[in-house]
């Protein structure tokens, strides 16, 4: 262990003991509990809270494990120094404090920084870019938009097969296809737009696509990306000054540390979709999306929570998302968790993380779909997004019995309580039912006698049009609002 872990302060220290913890990482003697266990006679596990231990019970924790981990643990060190050293330069000059710089700074300050901008950039092939002198990086406020498209490997990794960058006047940097120099088992044509054709005759490299990367980054240049810690680890490069525009909005109604995708945030944001339903990623378009979020934080600030679209296509209502699954369960063993009965397709777009990968499930419509989730066998919770999900148990051909998760694609929208008491209204009336579209349309009424199952159709029939009613009222003031920015109104 080198001098960073043995001169790390204690916050630091506490905080890559609970990522242990979560990680499930053991050391020469065992994780955490099992280390309290055997060094600590008088209070053992009991007292497993790490702030309530001193920095050399930690410091001797962390030296049980393995020189490669322990690297892993330095990078956190010096990810944390690194803050330091910018935050304590803002307090002793805050008026030099840039709004470019202080969007770094709340990307720094977001709670899940540390554990998804530590990269293991000690390992082979990966680059660093030197941050240089706190003084001349604080001055710089040069930035630049970067999106990678990604396909799956033969050996669980991805690889990048775009690059695109963009600067702040939204001109082209950097636009070029990558091939990955090895098996690709997925190339995810749907998602990425592209295909193994395309990549005939590419002899752009990731270690070319680098060496672009340091110039362009020089002299403390800053980094904008949504979710950019997935491009930065596809990349294999380690950069501080990045902005990262899933982390810098306030969001409304979105649990803590949530995020929304680059699409519904532009709707909410700048008032346009980056994409339309059905459509493959298109990573200029992205990077573009990406800068113009930034400048329009910069412009207008978007201090207050923002109401997030949260639009899933149609075509998505019809599947379930099967995550968190052990490798080495094959997805023909997936479908057992389902009644025979229903009608039931394992999508081919599978991602892998570690050992562990993500799939979806498609049903005949959203009813089938709505339905499988319901019977499901498992206890409901939330994603972080607030979308439901099932824990569940599936008993293997081989006998052993592994768990994962099932996801609905969507939040389950509740109806407001006006909505609501119209609804129940109109059922006590006689199903008296106002349909209205763009609110333009009359009031029509019909009165039927029904059985109590039909009234619980038709109840959900008319959730549904007062959904599909709101989204559309949503959007349009969101479009109003947008061109009244726009247009300083």
């Amino acid at each position: 262990m080198g001098k960073l872990i043995t001169n790390a302060e204690k916050e630091v220290l506490v905080e890559i003991v609970r990522f242990t913890q979560k990680q499930r990482l053991e050391g020469a003697e065992g994780g955490w509990k099992d280390f309290l266990t055997c060094h600590d006679k008088k209070f053992g596990a009991g007292l497993s809270d790490p702030v309530k231990r001193s920095r050399d019970i930690l410091i001797a924790f962390l030296k049980t494990f393995p020189q490669d981990v322990r690297k892993y643990f330095d990078k956190m060190v010096r990810r944390h120094n690194d803050r330091n050293a910018i935050e304590q330069y803002i307090k002793e000059f805050p008026d030099l404090e840039s709004p470019e710089q202080r969007l770094v700074h709340l990307t720094m300050e977001h709670p899940h920084y540390i554990q998804y901008y530590s990269f293991p950039s000690h390992n082979e092939g990966w680059k660093v870019m030197p941050l240089g002198k706190i003084s001349e990086a604080m001055n710089t406020k040069a930035m630049v938009s970067v999106d990678c498209e990604m396909v799956l490997c033969q050996d669980g990794t991805e690889a990048v097969v775009r690059i695109c960058i963009v600067d702040r006047d939204l001109e082209v940097k950097l636009d070029k296809l990558v091939n990955p120099n090895k098996a690709v088992s997925d190339y995810r044509t749907h998602i990425t737009g592209v295909s193994a054709k395309d990549l005939e005759g590419v002899t752009c490299s990731l270690a070319d696509v680098q060496k672009s990367l340091r110039k362009l980054l020089s002299n403390g240049t800053i980094l904008i990306g949504h979710s950019l810690f997935n491009d930065l680890l596809a990349l294999k490069f380690d950069h501080l000054r990045v902005i990262d525009t899933s982390y810098i909005f306030k969001y409304k109604d979105l649990p803590t540390g949530a995020s929304p995708s680059l699409n519904n945030l532009c709707k909410s944001v700048l008032g346009f979709s980056v994409r339309e339903e059905g459509e493959p990623h298109n990573c200029l378009n992205d990077a573009h999306a990406a800068m113009k979020l930034v400048l329009a934080k910069l412009e207008q600030g978007f201090d207050d929570p923002i109401e997030v679209a949260r639009n899933v296509p149609k075509s998505d209502l019809a599947k379930l998302l099967l995550h968190k699954i052990p490798v080495d369960v094959s997805c023909q063993e997936l479908l057992n968790i389902f009644p025979e009965e229903l009608s039931v397709d394992i999508k081919a777009d599978i991602r892998v993380r570690g050992e562990r990968y993500s799939t979806f499930v498609v049903f005949k419509n959203a009813m089938a779909a709505e339905e499988a989730f319901r019977v499901l066998d498992g206890k409901e919770s939330q994603d972080s997004s607030g979308r439901p999900q099932k824990q569940v148990f599936l008993k293997l051909c081989s006998e052993r019995t592994t768990s994962f998760y099932i996801r609905k694609m969507a939040a389950d929208i509740p109806l407001k309580e006006s909505s609501k008491k119209r609804s129940v209204q109109a059922i006590n009336n006689g199903s008296e039912v106002q349909q209205a579209h763009d609110g333009a349309d009359n009031m029509k009424r019909q009165k039927t006698c029904l059985h109590p199952c039909d009234h619980v159709k038709e109840i959900e029939k008319l959730k549904q049009e007062l959904r599909q009613r709101e989204d559309e009222i949503y959007r349009l003031q969101k479009i109003l609002a947008a061109l009244s920015r726009k247009h300083g109104l």
